[in-house]
């Protein structure tokens, strides 16, 4: 799944990311219930209007390192996978390394207001062991 939204990142034509959402049972997560269509979706929230804003961030988040959660009663498929790893940890605790990750991915001013938070208030994506896509949505 991870290699097939890459795909439709380096080919900057959102429409190629409909093939990962295909491949689902269900639609992913994005936040909203009543999204028919992700593409259009994805569309009518990007900056652009194209859906480029949105690759590009899966592309961003997808360069920063994950995170894999135990979740569910599976021993093989339990795990899963969630992109940028920074929406798991403590924003309080970062090493340098995790400051320089963040501040690529938001600006200062949304940093602290995440610390301030305690809480991650930016895009995440969740894949499971097996494949599934299960989210891709803004935390606010």
């Amino acid at each position: 799944m991870r290699d097939a939204i890459l795909a439709a990142v380096h080919s900057g034509d959102i429409e190629e990311l409909r093939v990962a959402v295909e491949w689902n049972e269900l639609r992913p997560h994005v936040g909203e219930e009543d999204v028919d269509d992700l593409i259009s979706y994805w569309k009518r929230i990007s900056g652009d209007g194209e859906g480029r804003e949105i690759l590009a961030v899966l592309g961003e988040i997808l360069d920063c390192g994950y995170v894999a959660l135990p979740i569910g009663n599976d021993v093989e498929n339990n795990l899963v996978y969630v992109w940028p790893a920074l929406a798991e940890a403590d924003l309080t605790k970062l090493t340098p390394q995790q400051e320089v990750a963040l501040y690529r991915l938001v600006s200062p001013a949304q940093v602290k207001a995440m610390r301030e938070a305690k809480r991650w208030q930016w895009w995440r994506l969740a894949i499971g062991a097996d494949g599934t896509w299960h989210a891709f949505h803004k935390a606010e």
